[in-house]
């Protein structure tokens, strides 16, 4: 075999796996993947949707479980639960309200089923029949709101009262989540009769009004249970907006409000809750103008604040539950002589003052309070010009004397107890007594005595009734002590004076008035007088109820204060005032009157308090530095060298009564009369004469007939101060009794 010469024909052995490639072919194109068939890919989607429709499903599961065990239905907020007081006349007419919210929540009932039924028509038509929570409503109000149709809520009438009670009016998700929750909750824990009577106490209707109580007041002036079908669906229509469908403050908006007002009536229709005839017959009710919040101002904060001292110091409602709110509370106020007095006031007084011309007429002051004789009832008070600038009460402040009006309650306590003078005297309106000015006081073992009259004048020997004319000190702070201070002190608050008042000591000048009295006071006392000595504690209000239930009120049957021929015989004198003495301003009232006059210290206050047989009204000018606050004298004022009872508070009192009683015949009194008070009685024998043995006979003859009519049960005779209230008086001096000294 021939030697290889490097090049052969014979291919090389192949190594394992590899295979020789044809040079002269091209390469292979590289091999095509196969593609999965079109329903496996189909299948894979399903299962990938349908796995995360199921985590979803238990996402959203696992939340709403979560949602409804972590979410607890809280206490309700601050603002759902602010209630005002409504202050109302005896008539129901409103006087004030107080709080800052204006809400006064009523019952479900309270509320008439047509209206109630036009809340539902505007709000939530499916309210007896659905869930407390609509979700497909809740997306469609979504979509809408996105889409630009109008921003809306979605919300059923269980949602709407779970954020205006327990929630609030911020637009979040964690809001909107937990109003979620709480509704469904709330839907199966509470009745629908429960969620419907809070959701309508709880709604806005504009004009500051909370609730349908209130609404029915700023709207239409009356209370829910007044409410017709065509009302109640006007109401319903402001719940959507408040202030547009307004159509006296938005008269432009008519045309709307109108409409969606028969939108309410129509869906009524539909849900047969009205009938096709008495749809047809309704017109549209427009409502009473808006009227600006008044507040407090004016009289009404004296009044508010008086009825409220006087729930709290009964002890009707104490001061925090009263604060709470809530309250409804009708007065004994009587709103035609409340504005009757205001007004005689203004002509009196205020439309006289002028601080530029005259300074003192910055220092006057007037409270004035009116009482029925018959029941105690305070009717009308006037507390001052306006409570928003001058906030004490001048009706019922303490801290000014009330003068010389004290002395009828001194001769009351003489007939009273059948005192006698230092020299053994009865005390009748006919006893003499010294009224030089200036004369210590017999009898007192205290200190010495001596009060002045009035501009120093003596009047020498007077008679009771005459000294009362012209209000004589002199005479009066005797007489006190002939009847005993502590007596005097015991019968005035018998009348009606409270046992508090400042300065109400048992000493001689407790005659002339130091205490401190308020004019509610004075006017209490001097309504006892007017009803023959039988004493109703003043009262201010006639009925309290709260959410419909009413509070029990303290229960002051009239008592007998002193007996009738006391109180009668003291008003006897008090007439001869207003016929001749320093109340003749008084007669302007035109009907038969009886009063007194007074005048405190430095002229710091002028009284007038008299009555009638119908009405007691006491009237006081006052003297205050608007500044300091402190008492000032009222020389000067209304360009009068100095102001006296018998000047503008008589004529107060008599432009009022007047006024106060026009339409009613005058009624004359029907006075009984002490022994002795008919007629002037004949001068007194001497001592130990057989007269005066005859005439003890017959004082002891009365005597025991006055026992028997008091063992027979006369209603008038005794009263609680007294005849067994009697103290025991000095000892009588030796000197003959013709007359006192």
């Amino acid at each position: 075999m021939p030697p290889s010469s490097g090049t052969s024909d014979t291919p090389r052995p192949s190594r394992p796996g590899w295979e020789p490639r044809d040079p002269t072919l091209s390469a292979p194109p590289p091999p095509a993947r196969k593609r999965p068939p079109r329903a496996r890919r189909l299948r894979r989607v399903l299962r990938t949707l349908f796995g995360l429709a199921l985590l979803g499903a238990l996402l959203l599961g696992g939340a709403f479980v979560a949602g409804y065990l972590l979410v607890e239905i809280p206490p309700a907020n601050a603002a759902a639960l602010a209630q005002s007081n409504v202050y109302l006349y005896r008539d129901g007419s409103p006087i004030a309200r107080d709080g800052e919210v204006n809400r006064e929540n009523v019952r479900l009932e309270q509320v008439p089923l047509g209206v109630r039924q036009a809340v539902l028509a505007a709000e939530d038509r499916d309210f007896h029949t659905s869930h407390a929570v609509d979700p497909k409503a809740m997306v469609r109000a979504a979509w809408n709101t996105v889409t630009g149709k109008g921003r809306q809520s979605g919300s059923t009438i269980t949602q709407q009262y779970v954020k205006n009670y327990y929630l609030g009016q911020e637009q979040t998700l964690s809001r909107k989540a937990k109003e979620f929750f709480i509704a469904i909750k709330l839907g199966r824990e509470k009745p629908e009769e429960e969620i419907l009577q809070g959701y309508l106490n709880t709604s806005y209707f504009g004009r500051n009004a909370y609730g349908i109580q209130a609404a029915a007041r700023a709207y239409y002036g009356k209370d829910v249970e007044r409410l017709d079908t065509a009302e109640g669906a006007y109401l319903a229509s402001l719940l959507k907006a408040p202030s547009i469908y307004d159509v006296t403050t938005h008269p432009e908006n008519r045309t709307k409000a109108v409409a969606r007002w028969n939108y309410v009536l129509d869906g009524m229709v539909t849900e047969g809750w009205l009938g096709r005839a008495e749809r047809a017959a309704a017109r549209f009710p427009l409502p009473q103008t808006a009227r600006p919040a008044t507040g407090l101002s004016g009289q009404r904060g004296y009044l508010v604040q008086a009825v409220e001292e006087y729930l709290t110091g009964h002890g009707v409602i104490d001061e925090k539950t009263l604060a709470g709110g809530g309250f409804r509370i009708t007065t004994t106020l009587d709103r035609t002589k409340q504005e009757t007095l205001a007004q005689a006031v203004e002509d009196r007084v205020i439309s006289r003052l002028d601080p530029d011309r005259n300074p003192a007429d910055r220092y006057v002051r007037v409270g004035a309070a009116a009482v029925d004789p018959g029941t105690g009832k305070v009717l009308a008070m006037y507390g001052g010009i306006d409570y928003t600038q001058q906030y004490v009460n001048n009706a019922t402040r303490r801290d000014y004397q009330v003068g010389s009006t004290f002395k009828p309650f001194v001769f009351t306590a003489a007939v009273q107890s059948g005192a006698q003078t230092q020299n053994g005297l009865p005390i009748t309106p006919y006893t003499l007594y010294d009224g030089t000015n200036r004369r210590p006081v017999e009898g007192w073992s205290g200190s010495p005595y001596d009060p002045a009259n009035e501009d120093d004048a003596s009047y020498g020997e007077i008679a009771v009734g005459e000294a009362t004319d012209l209000s004589v000190n002199a005479v009066y702070a005797q007489m006190a002590v002939d009847v005993g201070p502590a007596h005097v002190r015991r019968t005035a608050v018998a009348l009606g004076v409270p046992g508090s008042t400042p300065d109400l000591t048992a000493s001689p000048s407790i005659a002339l008035g130091a205490a401190t009295a308020s004019v509610l006071d004075m006017a209490s006392a001097y309504a006892t007088l007017a009803a023959h000595g039988r004493h109703g504690t003043h009262t201010l209000v006639e009925a309290v109820t709260k959410g419909g239930s009413s509070i029990d009120l303290p229960s002051r049957p009239a008592r007998q204060a002193v007996s009738r021929e006391a109180a009668d015989t003291t008003t006897s004198i008090l007439r001869s005032v207003v016929e001749a003495g320093t109340g003749t301003a008084a007669q302007a009232a035109g009907r038969p009157a009886a009063g007194k006059t007074g005048t405190a210290e430095d002229d710091k206050a002028a009284w007038f308090a008299g009555f009638t047989p119908e009405l007691a009204t006491v009237v006081a000018l006052m003297g205050q530095d608007p500044e300091s606050g402190r008492q000032e004298p009222l020389y000067g004022a209304l360009g009068l060298p100095r102001i006296n009872g018998g000047g503008a508070p008589a004529e107060i009192w008599a432009q009022f009564t007047q006024e106060a009683l026009a339409g009613a015949p005058p009624r004359d009194f029907d006075l009984r009369l002490m022994p002795g008070a008919e007629e002037m009685p004949p001068v007194p024998p001497l001592p130990d004469s057989p007269e005066s043995q005859d005439g003890q006979q017959n004082q002891e003859n009365q005597e025991s007939q006055e026992s028997q009519v008091a063992q027979d049960g006369d209603p008038y005779l005794t009263g609680e101060a007294g005849p067994g209230a009697a103290v025991s008086r000095s000892p009588l001096p030796s000197r003959p009794p013709v007359r006192d000294q």
